[in-house]
């Protein structure tokens, strides 16, 4: 009897684990949309075919939501691909990152998705982390996760780790910079912009440690 009663448990913690992710998933596909009301806990509720009760069940309010849809869209991009005992040179290194991202940043349907909630969500932290706290924390997470991701992939190369640190600092902003100009349209050349971006780095990464 005991045995049934945990099979029977395990199978219904993995169908819920499982409609949870679906539930996360649907979440992702509405707020890419990018459309009227698409940043609405009661409107994803209505585009996944269920209840704001139902939502509420799962992850308790808007909040814990948001939270969680930040949570699963980094669980489906992961970390910075890395390779253990990579040789690639360090030019090659920060190529791949850059490219990475403008291709992830223009093409992945979570990358809107977050551009769409966080457009939504108050820019001053204060009030971000007093109305969504588990939101600001998550959001928060991703930094720190970002810049280790970062440390890592060059860990094996003698470069300052502060100016790695610095470097992952301004990453993101320069590629969804570049990335808005190609939705807007520009004159400019992109693949010429991420070089000059990726040489920039480069150099500076490669400038000697100043300690």
């Amino acid at each position: 009897m005991t045995t049934r009663a945990g099979v029977s448990g395990r199978r219904t913690n993995r169908r819920g684990v499982a409609t949870r992710q679906a539930m996360l998933d649907a979440a992702l596909r509405s707020l890419a949309s990018g459309g009227p009301g698409s940043v609405s806990a009661n409107r994803i509720a209505k585009d996944i075919g269920a209840t704001w009760g139902t939502v509420k069940y799962q992850f308790g309010d808007v909040d814990g939501l948001w939270a969680a849809v930040l949570r699963r869209s980094a669980e489906r991009r992961g970390e910075l691909p890395y390779r253990e005992n990579n040789t690639a040179p360090l030019h090659q290194r920060v190529a791949e990152i850059i490219d990475m991202l403008f291709v992830g940043l223009t093409t992945s349907v979570d990358a809107r998705a977050i551009e769409n909630l966080r457009a939504a969500l108050p820019r001053d932290h204060a009030e971000l982390e007093r109305l969504y706290p588990n939101t600001a924390a998550e959001l928060a997470s991703w930094k720190e996760s970002w810049a280790r991701s970062c440390q890592k992939a060059f860990a094996d190369l003698d470069v300052d780790p502060v100016r790695v640190r610095e470097v992952a600092a301004f990453i993101p902003g320069s590629m969804r910079g570049m990335v808005s100009e190609a939705q807007l349209g520009t004159y400019s050349d992109l693949d010429e912009a991420r070089r000059g971006l990726t040489n920039a780095i480069v150099a500076y990464l490669e400038q000697p440690r100043t300690d």
